[in-house]
């Protein structure tokens, strides 16, 4: 994947320092209920799952004859858990993210290891544009051809979606009276909480863990990204912090000099003669920000193979006397724990151009609604001085898909001014996990809002890590926040089961 396509997964990321254009780096990767899902026999490549397809409306808010054009939203299953019809069961909900579902299904092992405990019938839906769920026959080239075919992509659409798919799929399995709570992490977390205030007929809870729902519109500091990551690395060592800071000038000077280009191109094992130093700066910036992402206790391999706390093994490379005074040696082998942490890869591509986990179509959403500042870097900073521009933002996007950004939409459609105030007057049922390690838990919600909108922050989390698979070796701190997790759940289900035990005795 080439240096600046950053997804929030993934994505969202616009991480560039005051001397690396945007232009130049553009932002690439952070129905109705009468139609029924159809179902295939073969399992998808993710063994814990069978893959099926909904017949879905292309769009949910118009009725223009082109509003009736469908497309199959491709969906994982797994039903070997499930209580089933009879006792009510939950229905547990993953809100798909900006790429392929079967990517996140991968690696939300939470929702697979606590199945058994409630019953719960397991459901991964893929977002709209991504993965397979193509519009338009499922011909990605024409669905993403221009700002007409692509202005289906958005988060209202895929809410819509999703509450369109579960009622019909709740209707087929006669599960009408089944509890659902919806998962989401990052943009699919951020999907999560919003599903729950928009569709609380639908779900009666979610999980809404790393969701960066305050990172919108002057609510957030464009600083507080990039503070993370500095605190994330400067805590683990003063040295290792000062020489990554100090690098981005060496990079500069070395690559105006007669030569530098093809010194930057040896030491870091670039592959191709060509090379510049905005995308070596790119390529750099892009692991230490997605190594601060996944700073996680037990090894990974969610954007990379990585070992456990990786941060701390970026700067005991760093720290490593035995490169001395080679900054550029240090770095390549601290770059090298996010990049090549299985030695397999023996150059690097800065120009590579794939896209693995098909996240492509974060670039229109980061250009018509997800205007998330995040780029600003302080005196302090790990990255250069710089401030974020949405000029240069609306600029590119003028140029690209001759659209303009909306960067009051999100907090027009879903809240997030004054929170607390608002959300404690008609929300419920929401839990917001953050990891503090995690640069997306500053514009996350940190603090209770209500009795049942519970915030749960860990200082030493990072990234939806409460969502990953469980291990042997995870520390004590994360056990605990997934049986708090599961115990808040289970409430809200007795609730549910209360009250609708109520409800009949009533007739």
């Amino acid at each position: 994947m080439a240096p600046w396509m950053l997804p929030l997964f993934y994505a969202f990321i616009f991480v560039h320092s005051s001397h690396l254009s945007f232009a130049k780096f553009p932002p690439r990767y952070f129905p109705s209920s009468l139609i029924r899902p159809e179902t295939t026999s073969s399992p998808s490549n993710n063994e814990f799952y069978k893959t099926k397809y909904f017949t879905q409306n292309l769009d949910h808010f118009n009725y223009n004859p082109q509003s009736y054009q469908t497309f199959q939203q491709r969906y994982l299953i797994n039903d070997t858990f499930w209580g089933g019809n009879k006792i009510n069961a939950p229905i547990f909900v993953y809100t798909g993210n900006e790429g392929n579902i079967e990517w996140f299904a991968q690696n939300t092992g939470f929702m697979y290891d606590i199945a058994p405990e409630f019953k719960a019938l397991l459901v991964f839906i893929e977002h709209r544009y991504y993965g397979k769920s193509i519009p338009y026959g499922g011909d990605k080239k024409k669905a993403y051809k221009s700002s007409k075919t692509l202005g289906y992509l958005s988060s209202t659409q895929a809410l819509a979606d999703y509450a369109t798919l579960i009622i019909d799929l709740k209707k087929n399995l006669t599960a009408m009276d089944s509890p659902v709570i919806v998962f989401g992490g990052s943009y699919g977390g951020m999907l999560a909480a919003w599903f729950r205030l928009k569709y609380p007929h639908v779900a009666i809870g979610a999980l809404s863990s790393s969701s960066p729902i305050l990172q919108f519109e002057n609510i957030t500091s464009q600083y507080s990204f990039n503070n993370i990551i500095t605190q994330d690395f400067r805590s683990e060592s003063e040295n290792c912090y000062k020489v990554i800071k100090g690098s981005w000038k060496q990079i500069e000077d070395t690559a105006a000099k007669h030569g530098g280009l093809e010194l930057l191109r040896k030491s870091f094992h670039i592959c191709k003669n060509y090379i510049s130093g905005d995308y070596l700066e790119g390529w750099l910036s892009t692991a230490f920000v997605y190594t601060a992402m996944t700073d996680y206790p037990t090894p990974s391999n969610f954007l990379s193979p990585m070992p456990a706390y990786p941060i701390k093994e970026m700067c005991k490379a760093i720290d490593n006397p035995k490169f001395g005074n080679d900054t550029f040696a240090k770095l390549y082998h601290a770059a090298s724990v996010y990049y090549n942490y299985t030695g397999d890869v023996s150059c690097f591509d800065l120009a590579d151009d794939s896209d693995p986990h098909d996240l492509g179509g974060w670039q229109w959403q980061a250009c018509t609604e997800m205007i998330m500042p995040t780029s600003g870097n302080t005196k302090e900073s790990i990255f250069p001085v710089s401030t974020y521009s949405y000029e240069g933002r609306a600029q590119y996007c003028q140029d690209y898909y001759k659209v303009q950004p909306r960067p009051t939409w999100i907090t027009t459609e879903f809240g997030g001014h004054d929170i607390t105030r608002v959300l404690k007057r008609f929300g419920s049922n929401i839990i917001f996990f953050n990891g503090l390690r995690d640069p997306w838990s500053g514009g996350g919600v940190l603090k209770n809002i209500s009795k049942s909108i519970i915030a749960i922050v860990e200082p030493k989390g990072a990234h939806h890590v409460d969502l990953r698979f469980s291990t042997s070796k995870d520390p004590k701190w994360l056990r605990d926040v997934r049986k708090r997790e599961i115990n808040i759940m289970k409430d809200w289900i007795s609730e549910y089961h209360h009250n609708l035990a109520d409800s009949d005795a009533q007739y």
